[in-house]
């Protein structure tokens, strides 16, 4: 939800800087960075190239603002799964809620950080590495949570946390990139039925 742009003192701006950005990330999370030209960007978002450097910096800052958008509004689902009572339930409000997260009416198809992490050129470098590295801090709580978890006799003790978590990982990749490639919500719930199935718990 966008909040309400603040009275600014001297001269406005012509545009919301939050709608912009929303707009911003619209474009990215559909094309991926490389994809999105500044042309893309400038129209979704209404405003003029020097607008967009006044308001945003260049396109990679843009970028990172859009990201800090997304995970506020788009990943909020990840800190209310790792309260979940027991491992298991991590995985499934994990899963259900990325899917959830895909599948809304206005978003596109595939992850945000998934797409942008496969950019692979010279320029796109840097913002692949910051990609990677906010992933790795969501990646680090769950193997923090997971650890929890085989202390509290909640987990097998010959699963390792660490491994664990890259095998959730790569479930929930593999979900938005089906998503990406046009599987449907059903399908997708079954492949998080048959995860969920075959996921460990302590006897």
């Amino acid at each position: 939800m966008n909040m309400p742009c603040p009275v600014q003192k001297g001269r406005p701006r012509e545009f919301c800087v939050d709608q912009a950005l929303t707009a911003a990330l619209g474009v990215f999370w559909s094309k991926g960075y490389e994809g999105a030209s500044l042309t893309d960007l400038t129209e979704a978002m209404g405003i003029t190239r020097p607008s967009l450097y006044a308001a945003f910096g260049n396109k990679e800052a843009l970028f990172k603002k859009a990201f800090d958008l997304y995970e506020r509004e788009k990943l909020a689902y990840i800190q209310e799964a790792l309260a979940a009572a027991t491992v298991r339930g991590v995985a499934e409000r994990l899963m259900r809620g990325n899917l959830a997260m895909l599948t809304e009416e206005c978003t596109a198809r595939g992850c945000l950080s998934v797409i942008s992490s496969m950019a692979c050129g010279a320029e796109a470098e840097s913002v692949r590495s910051e990609v990677v590295a906010r992933r790795a801090v969501w990646n680090a709580a769950v193997v923090e949570r997971f650890e929890r978890a085989r202390a509290e006799g909640d987990l097998p003790d010959h699963i390792d946390p660490q491994g664990l978590s890259r095998l959730l990982s790569a479930m929930l990749q593999g979900i938005s990139i089906q998503h990406g490639d046009g599987a449907t919500k059903e399908q997708l719930e079954q492949l998080i039925d048959t995860s969920l199935a075959l996921w460990p718990t302590a006897k």
